[in-house]
């Protein structure tokens, strides 16, 4: 297993909260034999949300990142496990922040298919098995900041982007990436009624540039806390770009396209105003409603305790992304 070379705005599992119990699972599974990321314990698809809550589900043996005492980043407490799955902007079941809880538990990931197509060579799709047996899982810890100005810090399991589109060969032509979560309203009350949904058209769509998309901290997500990922945080896969606002990070994608002009994003499209294609996170930039300068760090307390930080500029990645951005007013590309 791949053992990433860490920068100092990343954490390692001694910032996990209940520390103890995170470890403790780790040494057990070590004892029973490794566990292939492809062998499941519980099905996310049948799992009653109770189950989220008493770790029944699918889980991963990966390698933890490893520091040097010197390159030890500031100590800051991951977001509980418990919070991380049913504090959640899913609007495809509902607005209300326990609504994807609440609405996606019967939610289906197997079968599934993620298709890789448009301006590349050999064009891929991906089964649900695929997505475990294809890459080397890493597990990266990183801090998740949302546009509403709450923040997190979860330890997800998955593998560079830059590694599935490798395997594509984009042609020159490729200076996008279009990413579109499954549309099926049978599962999803939020696509089947506006009301619900939040007036979105749905399928929900995203995009990066293909060197933002091609970065090595930009994820696709198959899993939290060492487990496959539950359907309220975008099963069976996600995207998860840190230095960029949360709702770039686009869920339960079926759909990843290499394209030459930039493409439409859902968020863009709804308040174009409000939204920017970039959405790096900017705290000198606020929002037209709320200032973007501190956010909300969801912790050990209650999901309203006054855990109040600073923002940083791009969520603290700056050292490895800013150079993305050099020449770009990062004002007028919001």
């Amino acid at each position: 297993m791949l053992i990433k070379t860490p920068k100092t705005s990343e954490f390692t599992d001694s910032h996990v909260t209940d520390e103890n119990i995170y470890l403790n699972r780790r040494h057990l599974l070590k004892q029973l034999g490794y566990i292939g990321a492809g062998t499941l314990l519980a099905s996310a698809s049948q799992s009653a949300k109770a189950d989220w809550f008493s770790k029944k589900q699918e889980s991963f043996t990966t390698t933890p990142l490893k520091y040097s005492e010197s390159e030890m980043p500031d100590t800051q407490t991951l977001t509980p496990e418990a919070k991380v799955i049913s504090h959640n902007n899913f609007y495809e079941f509902g607005t209300n922040k326990s609504d994807p809880i609440e609405n996606s538990q019967h939610f289906k990931v197997d079968p599934w298919q993620l298709r890789i197509e448009g301006e590349c060579e050999k064009p891929m799709t991906l089964d649900y098995d695929d997505l475990y047996r294809q890459f080397p899982l890493e597990e990266r810890i990183y801090r998740l900041r949302c546009v509403e100005a709450w923040s997190m810090v979860i330890p997800w399991v998955g593998f560079s982007l830059r590694d599935l589109l490798a395997k594509v060969k984009p042609t020159s032509k490729a200076k996008y990436v279009a990413f579109e979560t499954l549309y099926d309203p049978k599962q999803m009350p939020g696509q089947a009624s506006r009301r619900i949904g939040g007036g979105i058209d749905y399928p929900y769509v995203e995009g990066l540039r293909i060197d933002e998309a091609q970065h090595p901290l930009t994820l696709l997500s198959v899993g939290l806390y060492g487990k496959t990922l539950p359907p309220q945080n975008g099963a069976p896969i996600r995207l998860v770009v840190p230095w960029k606002y949360g709702f770039k990070s686009i869920k339960s994608i079926v759909k990843i396209k290499l394209i030459e002009r930039m493409p439409p994003t859902t968020w863009n499209i709804l308040a174009p105003h409000e939204y920017g294609f970039y959405a790096n996170v900017n705290p000198t930039v606020a929002h037209p409603r709320w200032s973007q300068a501190s956010e909300r760090r969801i912790t050990t307390g209650g999901l309203f305790a006054r855990n109040r930080i600073e923002t940083q500029m791009f969520n603290g990645y700056g050292e490895e992304v800013a150079s993305l951005y050099k020449g770009l007013d990062l004002k007028a590309n919001f």
